[in-house]
Order: structure tokens, then C-alpha cells, then sequence
């Protein structure tokens, strides 16, 4: 059962979340996030620190800490509670006092993020320990590793978090970190942002667990973007494969790398409301429910590369060549359509984008398209289901389409779009393929 920020920022939904695990008898791992916000100011923290302004960070420190003590003062009552959470608040913040001495680093850097979770899961484990649930807190940094590439080792993982829970085998609810890591170095990491949903689903996949529950604060995985679209509604149940799209092409409820460990070891994931524990939620599994189309989604942040060569034509290996540079500065490739004279491709990391123009130069003229957005739309074997690409164009009737993608896979339809275009196409196509205005 993994719990987000939201779920855990306020100390009345902590004292939900300590009712939800314990409602049946079933053996549980619980992963908590950072209390919402955390996270956030923690990166303030450490950005005020790498521009060596001091002064700054000390007073986000303070308030970040004030936070915590009035959070403690909601959360508990006995006095032997408070006083081991004041110890707690007080012995992270001052290692986020001394480190203000320090001359900062990327290592450090991730020492400062890891806090949030770190607190996050002591305090529940004090608040548990207040109302008399009996459990076991397990440091993720004792079973969590990723190697030099920032993978995760599942079978490292699954050895050292076996080894733990034989220990304490009286035990049936454990709690645990979210995010955090050890990385190949033994040094503190973190499997970036939101990967508590990729922690959850790594220990599922680790112990082989019945379900891995994600709780967040909306019923469900819905069929468009909410904060963008009025009318949208929650889908029952998706295969892993159309899970996986919808997550890496933009659906913001479940961290894209959180599909694969569960689909490799075949852990159904739910997604779930902390905030109404009776709605049904989503059920992902081996199994797609149902054919056709299912939900749409929008990654923004992209940007497009068309290179144009009239020596395309007959050159064989010309691909492999350009996909090579994408190899050599690690930047994977989201989209990809080819004409005789050209290719274009889309990307959603530019931190390499000049060395990745200048290598690809030599091969024809390159242009560059940024602020571009991603539409897909994902589904059961849509390629193969009547009228899906007529409602699909019909939608886009009035819409610029820089490319589409189609066939790559049975489940996607991609579009890339103009990111001002955004908005109206996930109405329009909200229009066309649910009928919800």
C-alpha cells in the first residue's frame, strides 16, 4: 500500500491512512511518501545551498521545521509521542543545520531530498505506536539499490527485503520509505520524482504481493486530464500495456517506470482514493477488461527534430546512425515518423540538444520545433476497433497536427501538437470519443 504526499500531508488524513492498513488482518508493506510539500521545499533548501546563499536556506529550514512541529502538535497527544517526535524533528533538522557549513555537492543533494520521507515515516511510526497498532518500520535504504545506469536491482532487492521481513516474522504491517535509494556507491539516492509509485511497485514485484495499491487523492486513473477537461470519468480496469502508455505519455496519477515491475512479476496494481476508500478505483492487470477506446493523454515539455536528406533514399543504415546519437547522450526518443526525404523525431529531455543538433548535422538540415505536446490516446487494441481514427481526425479537424504516430502500437494513437493547442484538443477529443461534453 503506497500512500502519496496528500495522502499523509495533513495529520487528519495520516490518522485515515492508520485506519486503511489496518481494516483487515491481510500482512501489509506500507510506503509513504514526503508530507505534501516537502519535497518542494527541500529543493528550495538545496538550490538556496549550490548558489551558497546561506542566509536563504537557514530561514527555509527554520519554517520547514516549524511546519513539522505544528504538524506533531495535530498529530499526537500523549506527552511520551510528542516528546519522541520532537527528538525526531529535531535530530533531521540538524543535520539540515549542519549542513550549511558544508561546501555543497550532488551527494549532498540527495541526503537534503531524502529527508521528507525519512520524517514522513518515523512520525506515522511514533503516531502508531501511540494508538497501539502494532508494526515494524523498515529503512529503505537497507533493501533499495539502483546501479550505475539509476535501474533498480530487483534481485539485490528482493534478497535484502526477504532477509528483513524473516526477521521480523511476528510482524504483519511494515512501514517503509518511498523514493529513496541507495545507489552503487552505497550513497544516499532516490529513483526520482515520484518514484515512491516505482518503490511500491518494485517491493509488490520483490515480495510477489497479492495487489499493490496506490492511493492518491482522486478515484482512479480517468479517461482525460481533469484539471483540464470538466467532464471525465474514472476507468474501471487496464491492461498493463495500456497502463504503461497512459503513464508515460502524460496520465500524472502513477509514475511511468511503476508499470514494468509489477507487469514482469504480474502484481496487479489498484489505484485508489484516500480521500473516498469506497470508490472502486482502477484495476490494472494482465488483463485489458475491454476493447476500444479508453483515456487520453497529454505530455508537454516535448520537442520535435525533423532531418531532411535527399541522400535518405538509398542510404541504408541512415536510422541506425541518427538513433546511435541519441544512444551516445542517452535521450530516448518518444515519436518517430519517416518520409523518403525525412525524419522526424520528438524528445522530452533537451539537456543534450545542442550536441544532439551538432552530431546530426553532417546527415542533412535539422529543425527544431519546441513547446510541442504529445496527445495519445490509448486503448484495447484500438487500431483494430471501427470509426477510432474517423472520430480521432474529426476532433482535430481544426488543429494543426505536427505528426502522428499510428501502428507502432495496437494500444496508441499519438499525436504532437503545438502546446497551445493543448486544451482544445483534449475537449475536442473528449467530444468525439466519449461523447462527455
Amino acid at each position: 500500500m503506497k500512500f502519496g504526499g496528500t495522502s499523509v500531508g495533513k495529520p487528519e488524513r495520516m490518522k485515515e491512512v492508520a485506519k486503511l492498513i489496518t481494516k483487515d488482518e491481510e500482512s501489509k508493506i506500507v510506503v509513504l511518501s514526503a508530507l505534501s510539500g516537502t519535497t518542494n521545499a527541500l529543493v528550495e533548501i538545496s538550490t538556496s545551498l549550490s548558489q551558497g546563499d546561506r542566509n536563504t536556506a537557514n530561514q527555509q529550514i527554520t519554517a520547514l521545521e516549524e511546519h513539522y512541529q505544528q504538524f506533531c502538535g495535530q498529530l499526537l497527544t500523549k506527552p511520551a509521542s510528542l516528546e519522541k517526535a520532537r527528538l525526531i524533528i529535531q535530530e533531521h533538522f540538524e543535520f539540515l543545520h549542519i549542513i550549511l557549513k558544508i561546501s555543497f555537492s550532488e551527494a549532498l543533494n540527495k541526503d537534503i531530498l531524502a529527508q521528507g520521507e525519512l520524517l514522513s515515516t518515523k512520525l506515522f511510526s511514533v503516531y502508531l505506536d501511540e494508538i497501539e497498532v502494532d508494526h515494524m518500520l523498515i529503512p529503505a535504504l537497507e533493501f533499495m539499490t539502483i546501479d550505475n545506469y539509476d535501474e533498480p536491482q530487483i534481485g539485490s532487492i528482493k534478497i535484502k527485503l526477504s532477509q528483513l521481513l524473516q526477521r521480523h516474522k511476528d510482524k504483519q504491517i511494515f512501514i517503509t520509505q518511498g523514493y529513496i535509494s541507495r545507489n552503487s556507491k552505497g550513497e544516499v539516492d532516490n529513483l526520482k520524482r515520484g518514484g515512491s509509485d516505482y518503490s511500491a511497485s518494485l517491493i509488490g514485484a520483490a515480495i510477489n504481493a497479492s495487489v499493490c495499491e496506490i492511493w492518491t487523492d482522486i478515484d482512479g486513473m480517468h479517461n482525460n486530464d481533469p484539471r483540464v477537461v470538466k467532464k471525465t470519468v474514472a476507468i474501471e480496469q487496464l491492461s498493463f500495456e495500456e497502463a504503461a502508455e497512459l503513464a508515460y505519455f502524460g496520465a500524472k496519477i502513477l509514475h511511468p517506470a511503476s508499470i514494468w515491475p509489477a507487469q514482469f512479476y504480474n502484481v496487479p496494481v489498484k489505484l485508489l482514493n484516500t480521500m473516498d476508500p469506497e470508490a472502486k478505483g482502477t484495476l490494472i492487470a494482465a488483463e485489458a477488461g475491454s476493447a476500444g477506446v479508453k483515456a487520453v493523454a497529454a505530455k508537454d515539455g516535448i520537442t520535435a527534430i525533423k532531418i531532411k536528406s535527399s541522400r535518405m533514399l538509398l542510404a541504408y543504415g541512415f536510422l541506425r546512425k541518427i538513433f546511435e546519437v541519441f544512444e551516445k547522450y542517452r535521450t530516448s526518443i518518444d515519436m518517430i515518423t519517416t518520409s523518403e526525404v525525412a525524419v522526424s523525431i520528438t524528445i522530452d529531455n533537451d539537456t543534450h540538444l545542442p550536441e544532439i543538433i551538432k552530431e546530426l548535422e553532417p546527415f542533412g538540415t535539422v529543425e527544431i520545433d519546441t513547446n510541442q505536446s504529445i496527445v495519445s490516446i490509448v486503448g484495447n487494441e484500438i487500431t483494430d476497433t471501427e470509426d477510432v481514427m474517423q472520430k480521432v481526425f474529426n476532433a482535430l479537424k481544426t488543429i494543426p497536427v505536427r505528426m502522428v504516430s499510428y501502428g507502432g502500437s495496437r494500444h496508441n494513437i499519438s499525436i504532437l501538437i503545438g502546446r497551445n493547442y493543448k486544451e482544445q484538443t483534449l475537449q475536442a477529443l473528449n467530444v468525439d470519443l466519449f461523447g462527455l461534453e
